[in-house]
């Protein structure tokens, strides 16, 4: 198979009520856009044209009942339902949140049939997407279930990668999680994401302590030495660069995260406050361990500016830029494991 030179990035529109319409438009307003990639948004003719006419866009889109009428370097509008909807900014709305998994199930089918080439996901609100036919926490439990793969949560900007090892657990339960077994995987995940997604050959990664300080010697809690210690021990004797467990309090504050490739967090807050403290609204959410490539920007639905036309629509288009990025990475990655002399110096050739 030959890579696309135009990747057909698929987008599932999200949460009608928030901003996810204001910033995929304002994201491809820019023609320069598609000469470098074709989108296809899940949603409705109807329902773009709405935004279009709210946030004043001259954006020309072509509307589609069937993938195979997709037009290459066209902003594509996948018809994912045609009634009327009523679109009330800033309200939460369960029937809203079942347009957000329509969108969100054919834009994964989509991908799932290699239709679109990356997924990148606009803002949901996690309570009202809920139903018996659809119980996820959020975007990356559904995907982790839909496709192959080991998931996990990938922080990512310019000069900061962070991981965690768990990730929409309540704080009471996050000590409970941490075994050696999840350690191992989340590590082997993040190290196999950073030399095929990110061509990083010899990755270096810290793993954050799960308690203050580490534990101190078991004053403040044991599972550090009792389980995080020991495994990272195991897995720097198979040869994996892996340091830790470091103090989180002072980890990034002493800017040692700039000696590492990828930075991996104990939960949810201790990685993703310093990581969007840091990033200044440019971070990514990519599910990393997966066999196609999903990402998001690193903000909600963000309700209280929704239809304001003020919303910053940086972070999506980061995560458009990187979801592209990481599929040449990797498409280059498996083209020189397939053919390991395809690119190598004449000198190392057999």
């Amino acid at each position: 198979m030959e890579q696309a030179e135009n990747i057909i990035v698929g987008i599932s529109i999200g949460d009608l009520n928030g901003i996810g319409g204001e910033i995929v438009l304002k994201t491809f307003e820019d023609p320069r856009m598609l000469e470098f990639c074709t989108p296809v948004i899940f949603a409705s003719a109807k329902t773009m044209t709405f935004f279009k006419t709210h946030f004043k866009s001259e954006i020309k889109f072509h509307s589609i009942n069937t993938i195979d009428q997709l037009v290459i370097g066209k902003f594509n509008v996948f018809n994912c339902w045609n009634e009327p909807v009523k679109i009330e900014f800033g309200k939460e709305d369960l029937k809203i949140g079942q347009y957000a998994v329509k969108s969100l199930q054919k834009a994964t089918e989509a991908l799932k049939n290699n239709n679109i080439d990356v997924l990148v996901t606009a803002p949901i609100n996690k309570h009202n997407i809920q139903s018996k036919d659809f119980n996820f926490p959020g975007h990356t439990d559904y995907l982790a279930k839909e496709l192959e793969g080991e998931s996990l949560m990938f922080m990512i900007t310019d000069n900061l990668r962070v991981g965690l090892l768990t990730d929409h657990v309540p704080v009471k339960d996050v000590s409970n999680h941490i075994t050696s077994e999840l350690i191992e995987k989340k590590i082997n995940t993040v190290y196999s994401s950073l030399k095929k997604d990110f061509k990083i050959e010899r990755p270096r990664i810290a793993v954050l302590g799960i308690n203050p300080h580490t534990g101190d010697n078991g004053v403040i809690g044991t599972e550090d030495d009792d389980v995080l210690r020991p495994t990272l021990q195991k897995i720097k004797e198979s040869g994996k660069l892996v340091f830790g467990p470091y103090a989180a309090d002072s980890f990034f504050g002493s800017n040692n995260y700039k000696n590492f490739d990828a930075i991996i967090a104990s939960y949810h807050d201790q990685g993703l406050i310093p990581f969007k403290t840091l990033s200044f609204g440019q971070g990514v959410n990519f599910t990393a361990g997966l066999n196609k490539i999903r990402t998001s920007p690193d903000h909600g639905t963000a309700y209280e500016i929704a239809g304001k036309g003020i919303a910053d629509e940086n972070s999506f288009k980061e995560a458009v830029f990187s979801a592209i990025q990481i599929f040449k990475n990797r498409f280059n990655y498996d083209e020189l494991t397939a053919n390991p002399l395809k690119k190598a110096p004449k000198s190392e050739r057999r």
